[in-house]
């Protein structure tokens, strides 16, 4: 890939500079209703034999990784869109997200955690349900 392009405009620099990487809105929502419903966690847990990736929300003792995944960076199917600006480079780097995020879930599956993958659009509730399952059945397998 080549290296970061020039932005198109200050206001899509600006923009870009306050994206965050962890604690999003998405994040928290989901975050605040497993702890009150007396989930424990960790929060951007480091995946071991990787550099520079983390889980979102862990449960480590299960070995279940959530990741919340929002729609732009990660090209949801419903709601994914493109750069009109440096649209070679966006492209680009949007696929490697991708294969990056497939690569994480082997990486994990194959060290025996079950992976769970939310949108950022999805409702809090209906993805915390899901977890809460996911974690069921591996503290039941355990």
């Amino acid at each position: 890939m080549a290296s970061i392009p020039f932005p198109s405009s200050a206001g899509v620099s600006e923009r870009m500079s306050k994206q965050r990487r962890r604690d999003t809105r998405p994040e928290i929502s989901v975050r605040k209703l497993l702890h009150a419903l007396g989930l424990r966690y960790r929060v951007a847990w480091p995946i071991p034999g990787t550099k520079r990736r983390s889980v979102d929300i862990a449960f480590t003792r299960a070995k279940v990784a959530v990741f919340i995944d929002g729609c732009f960076w990660h090209s949801c199917p419903e709601h994914a869109s493109r750069p009109a600006a440096n649209d070679t480079w966006w492209s680009e780097k949007l696929a490697k997200n991708i294969a990056r995020d497939v690569t994480t879930n082997e990486h994990l599956r194959q060290a025996g955690w079950r992976v769970v993958r939310i949108w950022e659009h999805e409702d809090p509730a209906e993805a915390v349900d899901r977890i809460v399952e996911e974690v069921a059945r591996a503290r039941a397998e355990r």
